[in-house]
């Protein structure tokens, strides 16, 4: 059942380029009907040449909250008129609240993702040692919320060395030890870090067989993490397991960053476990 529209119902979206894939209208959607909060939730096909007109609709039409997902995340930011703290150190945007016209910026992807790995795996997460695969838009909001759990050291590797020096040289500081390496130091890399997250789209649907590192490198006791939550369990995941380590999947990262949005949005808790079902449900009708 759809949610009941009416002359007061407020307005959410998410915006992208391509959209059309994105799950967050079903969790969003659902999340309004289980806390009887009049709201609608839709996808908007935004391509960059776009991008200022949207934000002028979003003022225009009293839009209340808006999700950013690639490629806008950084292009959004002058268009705002406030970045929150955290999006400003992480230098990306992914949620937008509309408070009277003014718009703020904020980033929900890498506490989101924190969130999800000390429920599901690691409550504890100090001094550990971690392994980042990629350097792409969503690790500069992970390495930024693991350096406020106080891990001990983070490696970045990357096809591209001068991303992942970029990325270390941004966050030097906010680490104990930080550094960049390429694919040549991946194997030894796995062999000496506690925990290794995938940040690329390596092993998404479709192409499940992609797998970004030899499950034969890992700590048979390490954490093997992946942003990835179509399929559930990638390739990475399943051989990493079998391997003797504790494996977790980007279902969470993807439910808490939209739980963050939501109460951001709403002030009101967020129905994690309605989302989750709701998501688990489209994801196994897909499959």
């Amino acid at each position: 059942m759809g949610n009941a529209v009416d002359s007061h119902t407020v307005l959410y979206s998410v915006i992208g380029d391509p959209i059309r894939h994105s799950k967050s209208p079903i969790m969003m959607n659902r999340a309004f009907r289980e806390t009887g909060i009049n709201g609608i939730y839709t996808a908007f096909h935004i391509t960059a040449d776009r991008l200022t007109d949207f934000v002028a609709g979003v003022r225009a039409m009293g839009i209340r909250g808006v999700n950013v997902t690639i490629p806008h995340k950084l292009d959004i930011m002058p268009l705002l008129d406030e970045i929150d703290e955290s999006a400003q150190a992480i230098g990306a945007v992914n949620t937008i609240v509309n408070t009277d016209g003014r718009l703020t910026g904020f980033n929900t992807d890498g506490i989101g993702y924190v969130r999800s790995l000390k429920e599901e795996v690691q409550s504890d997460l100090t001094g550990a040692n971690v392994l980042i695969v990629g350097a792409g838009g969503a690790t500069r909001g992970i390495l930024y919320a693991l350096a406020r759990e106080g891990v001990g050291s983070i490696t970045i590797s990357n096809r591209t060395v001068a991303r992942a020096e970029e990325l270390a040289e941004a966050f030097k500081g906010h680490v104990p030890s930080i550094r960049a390496i390429g694919q040549d130091d991946l194997r030894e890399a796995c062999g000496c870090n506690d925990i290794i997250i995938n940040t690329t789209s390596l092993g998404m649907y479709p192409n499940v067989d992609a797998t970004p590192v030899d499950s034969a490198w890992l700590k048979p006791d390490a954490v093997a993490s992946d942003l990835i939550y179509n399929p559930l369990t990638t390739r990475f995941l399943a051989e990493a397991k079998e391997r003797g380590c504790r494996i977790h999947g980007g279902l969470g990262m993807f439910i808490y960053q939209g739980a963050y949005a939501f109460e951001y949005w709403t002030g009101r808790p967020a129905p994690v476990t309605a989302m989750r079902e709701t998501v688990l449900d489209a994801l196994r009708a897909n499959s």
